[in-house]
């Protein structure tokens, strides 16, 4: 025989064991997932900060990879201008010697590789395009193949490239023009190999007219290097700005990951408090609902 206020109690502890299973169900699924919400609609007020934060960190990660791509180009930029700065330094050591001596057995082989090597850096790519042509990205920077085809040219017929400066927007706004030209790189050292390839075939000893186009050419050499090396501090100094930003970039990265996270990320802790907390409830609902549901007055009429 069942009491009349037995179905009204059953019917309240069903009601609360099922709202006990919701919460263990739902914080299983935080356990699992590792988020505090299925969605951003239940995470409530915390949503439009974590929309704000995701859209800003998503930014922050196209202009990183962007100023990576910079920093890229800007160590290939020095690879190249300190390769010319070596080859034209070499180049002058050697015509000193023979200055010196006034033997020049190996010398025009010397010139020669020279000529080769520096004509490989200024047509130098970033992988697609030459890294000196300015925006003649299908364009040879430095056209003369060998040393005897600078004899007599110019500036103007030697070299491919416009005077346009590449640059980049390194973010807040800020653009950093980056660009060399290889004729601001590479004149002045055209002119000593011009110099040299006009004097013509060098054998074992200079003559009178082949020794003073050394003595020029070194003099062109001179007034070449402090160009090619101020190039270079230059690009060094921005190399030295990008590391800089990519630092700040990196710092604020992190600070809106935090941010994302906070909002979203469970706390592995609590999950697990609140799950030894949630199953003991319903435990103990359950066992109440048992205890509940087997009541009767037949017990107590006998």
């Amino acid at each position: 025989m069942t009491r009349i206020a037995t179905i009204p109690l059953q019917r309240t502890l069903t009601d609360a064991v099922q709202k006990a299973q919701q919460r263990l169900a739902q914080t299983q699924l935080q356990l699992n997932s590792g988020k505090k919400a299925k969605d951003l609609a239940d995470l409530g007020s915390a949503a439009v900060r974590t929309l704000s934060a995701r859209s800003a960190l998503s930014m922050q990660a196209a202009q990183s990879a962007a100023t990576t791509r910079l920093g890229t180009t800007l160590s290939l930029y020095e690879a190249n201008i300190t390769a010319i700065d070596t080859i034209a330094g070499d180049l002058r050591t050697q015509l000193m010697t023979a200055v010196g001596t006034g033997a020049t057995p190996a010398l025009g082989s010397a010139i020669e590789s020279a000529f080769s090597q520096f004509r490989s850096a200024l047509n130098a790519t970033d992988g697609s395009e030459p890294l000196f042509a300015g925006a003649q990205g299908d364009a040879i920077p430095f056209k003369p193949a060998t040393l005897a085809e600078t004899a007599g040219t110019t500036t103007q017929a030697a070299f491919g490239n416009d005077d346009v400066r590449a640059s980049a927007s390194i973010g807040g706004g800020a653009t950093l023009t980056y660009g060399v030209t290889a004729s601001e790189l590479g004149d002045g050292v055209l002119a000593a190999f011009r110099t040299l390839a006009e004097a013509g075939p060098i054998g074992a000893s200079p003559s009178a007219g082949q020794a003073a186009a050394l003595k020029t050419a070194i003099a062109q050499l001179d007034a070449a290097l402090p160009q090619i090396r101020g190039l270079n501090a230059a690009n060094g100094l921005r190399q030295a700005q990008i590391e800089t930003l990519g630092a700040r970039a990196a710092d604020r990265a992190a600070l809106l990951e935090k941010i994302v996270s906070d909002n979203e990320d469970a706390d592995y802790g609590q999950i697990s408090m609140d799950l030894m907390q949630r199953k003991t409830m319903l435990e103990a609902s359950y066992s109440v609902f048992g205890k509940v549901a087997g009541l009767s007055l037949v017990a107590y009429l006998r």
